[in-house]
């Protein structure tokens, strides 16, 4: 399937919705959108893997990085598209190919901007870090990502999203001894001792620190538990899977000694880690757009790749169309005019006419 970035952008996120591409299936998503942009004349285009980085070479002063993940989470009955005449309803709507089809429309059309562009369209931002294409840009040509300030069209309302939590998921450990649930006595069941688990996770009482004006919420949830053996035998192992979002002024270090805190007493074990990334609306870029896009600013409540920029000393921001309350279900949905007024406020913040 190829795509018309001439088109309106609803038709746009119509075409790029209805091209499945659930993580590690990216392939036939990257193919269109490199063929549609080796097609504009104003734009270097280098394809890795399947992501693609799409650059402007024009000698501004400054240069601004608008990115955005083609992959989904996997389907659950949501596609193809459905357009009611207010919203688009579908895989990918919100999470992000709204994002993706407004950047898409500023590649092709805006030629002439007040700022250099780079446009980054990656791959498998929703699994593993190891496969996240942004990640392998990153380590592989790191400077094709430079620039002065980035906006990730992830979903934020069509308002600035400043910063982003850090994430820690770790495996909580009970144990027990084996035994014929017959004879239970003999024996001690793991699963049982995961109650004092579950019970402090249910007594948690979440930090809602406040950082340059905003106000983070921070969850301590466990996302998964497994234990058993048989149906007629005692376990001996319960593992509890616990996901801790953190406000960003606590370090992945600081982070990981609370939860050892909390969990004092059991067997603990990280499995993944990834940092938060501070407001930075300090900086004269962040400040211009926060002003160009209305001065709204609430704060950003998950984990994105805003977190990456940060590592790589780029100031950056979640500005994009949909709410990101929607996202992962089955019922997400774009709204269309926050399609129309992404694309109208960037546009105008990079000097072209609407």
């Amino acid at each position: 399937m190829s795509l018309d970035l001439s088109t309106d952008v609803v038709a746009l996120t119509e075409a790029v919705v209805d091209i499945e591409s659930v993580s590690r299936n990216e392939q036939e998503l990257a193919d269109a959108i490199e063929e549609a942009l080796r097609g504009v004349p104003h734009l270097e285009v280098t394809r890795i893997g399947h992501s693609l980085v799409a650059r402007t070479d024009l000698g501004r002063d400054e240069r601004v990085v608008i990115a955005g993940h083609i992959d989904t989470v996997p389907l659950a009955r949501n596609l193809p598209v459905r357009n009611d005449g207010t919203h688009l309803h579908g895989l990918g709507t919100c999470d992000m190919k709204g994002g993706v089809a407004v950047a898409l429309r500023l590649a092709r059309e805006v030629a002439e901007p007040n700022r250099d562009l780079t446009f980054v369209f990656y791959e498998a931002e929703e699994i593993d870090d190891v496969f996240n294409g942004l990640g392998i840009i990153a380590a592989q040509r790191p400077e094709l990502i430079e620039g002065d300030f980035a906006i990730l069209m992830e979903p934020s309302d069509a308002v600035v999203e400043a910063g982003c939590q850090g994430t820690l998921r770790v495996e909580v450990t009970t144990r027990g001894e084996r035994a014929h649930s017959a004879r239970s006595w003999r024996g001690s069941n793991a699963i049982h001792h995961a109650g004092e688990v579950l019970r402090r996770l249910e007594a948690y009482d979440a930090r809602k620190p406040v950082i340059d004006g905003l106000e983070y919420h921070e969850g301590l949830n466990a996302v998964w538990i497994t234990g058993g053996v048989a149906t007629n035998v005692l376990p001996d192992e319960c593992v509890v899977t616990v996901n801790y979002r953190y406000a960003p002024d606590r370090s992945e270090s600081e982070a990981l000694a609370f939860v050892k805190e909390f969990f004092d007493g059991y067997d603990l074990v990280v499995t993944d880690s990834a940092p938060g990334a501070l407001p930075g609306l300090g900086v004269p870029a962040a400040q211009a757009f926060v002003e160009a896009v209305g001065g709204t600013v609430n704060p950003k409540f998950g984990w994105t790749d805003v977190a990456r920029f940060t590592a790589l000393g780029i100031p950056a921001v979640n500005y994009g169309p949909g709410d990101p309350m929607l996202a992962h279900k089955q019922e997400e949905l774009v709204p269309i005019d926050q399609l129309h007024t992404c694309e109208q406020t960037l546009r105008r913040w990079l000097g072209a006419e609407v």
